[in-house]
């Protein structure tokens, strides 16, 4: 508890004893014992008088005079801090990246259930992200658009999700993921129908958002950043009738087409970053794109001892961060590890029912989450 929740009174009043009344109310004997009482009458009369007038003095702050007994016990309860709700307020939001809080963003997450385009899981999805940005003091909006479901053929409703930190920055830096799953796991040898959970494709990047937003206010410095939340990166049943990366391209589209007062000066996306055997190389798109961005992140990771950060060049990946690169133009580097559960069995996790929160690490979201909170940290620092 704060001393500023604490009311202490002051307005009591003291009586102010003279030196030496209390030796007029003592009757003086001349036995030995009288000689005592005397002496001791006079001693207290002197302390009282002593304390009066500091007393009397100090009356506008009577914290100070407390004694000392009673200074440990405010003390106490000084030091004893109030209990916060659950994973909505960082009690130091310059504390490092939490992955174990990430974690259980994650299984509020995997605990919805399916959460493909225009579904009931997506709905109560884009409730929780709500609900929980603009309890840590973001800026939530929703920019809906309109797809072909690959179920019916009609047109169905799909939202990108956007959260603006400082929105009066006009200089500005999007980090990004997608919110929605597969509708099913079409890559699972025994059922590629089933339902799929999509805990780290799909999962993972939300989760990882959730915790960082709990630093992005105190985030001091040139750069304002925006998160977004891509819907319809695969609303896909067959492939390749089905079109992916719906919701960049849509942003990517409705960026490149105005010229804001603000524009983004880079982007960063992340997507399965929650593998058990975490491994993140360098991806051949970023590098091809944006590589300055990608060496950049990637030299914060070493500096800080995230040894995950592979500095090797891998395969090619298509995702979201090629919309971004092509049509905004915005310099995009992909955070993946594409190779799910490692990369000696491959990524045979991938659109599976073992892609599910028991083969996630809340070590692997703190890792990744650390790396880019740095990062993010660091590029303020050099623009000040």
């Amino acid at each position: 508890m704060r001393s500023s929740q604490i009311s202490f009174a002051s307005n009591y009043k003291v009586t102010r004893m003279r030196v030496g009344e209390a030796i007029d109310l003592i009757k003086v004997v001349s036995s030995p014992i009288g000689f005592l009482v005397f002496i001791l009458a006079t001693v207290i009369a002197i302390a009282d008088n002593a304390s009066a007038l500091v007393t009397q003095e100090q009356g506008s702050n009577v914290l100070q005079q407390t004694p000392a007994g009673n200074l440990s016990r405010f003390a106490q309860q000084e030091s004893k801090p109030l209990k916060p709700p659950l994973r909505l307020i960082s009690q130091d939001q310059k504390s490092a990246f939490d992955g174990n809080r990430s974690f259980d963003y994650l299984r509020d997450i995997c605990k919805i259930g399916p959460r493909p385009s225009a579904s009931k899981g997506m709905v109560k999805q884009m409730k929780y992200i709500q609900a929980h940005f603009e309890s840590i003091g973001g800026q939530f909006l929703r920019q809906e658009f309109i797809a072909k479901s690959p179920y019916t053929g009609k047109n169905v409703k799909l939202h990108n999700l956007l959260i603006r930190w400082h929105p009066e920055r006009t200089r500005r830096i999007l980090i990004c993921c997608h919110h929605d799953t597969r509708p099913f796991a079409d890559a699972d040898k025994r059922n590629p129908r089933a339902k799929f959970i999509g805990a780290n494709d799909g999962g993972s990047g939300v989760a990882l958002l959730c915790e960082l937003g709990h630093h992005m206010e105190s985030l001091d410095g040139v750069f304002g950043v925006d998160f977004i939340f891509f819907d319809g990166e695969e609303f896909v049943i067959q492939r390749p009738r089905d079109q992916m990366f719906l919701g960049s391209i849509f942003f990517a589209e409705q960026y490149s087409k105005g010229i804001p007062e603000w524009r983004y000066e880079c982007a960063v996306l992340v997507d399965m970053v929650a593998d058990k055997d975490l491994q993140i190389p360098l991806e051949g798109n970023s590098l091809h794109f944006a590589r300055g961005l990608t060496e950049e992140i990637w030299d914060v990771a070493r500096e800080i001892g995230v040894k995950e950060f592979v500095p090797e060049e891998f395969k090619f990946i298509r995702d979201d961060h090629l919309p971004l690169n092509e049509i905004a133009k915005i310099p995009t580097c992909d955070i993946i590890d594409f190779n799910f559960p490692n990369p000696t069995a491959g990524n045979i996790y991938w659109h599976t029912r073992e892609d599910k929160l028991e083969n996630c690490s809340a070590e692997s979201l703190g890792k990744v989450g650390a790396v880019v909170l740095a990062w993010l940290q660091k590029k303020q620092e050099a623009e000040k």
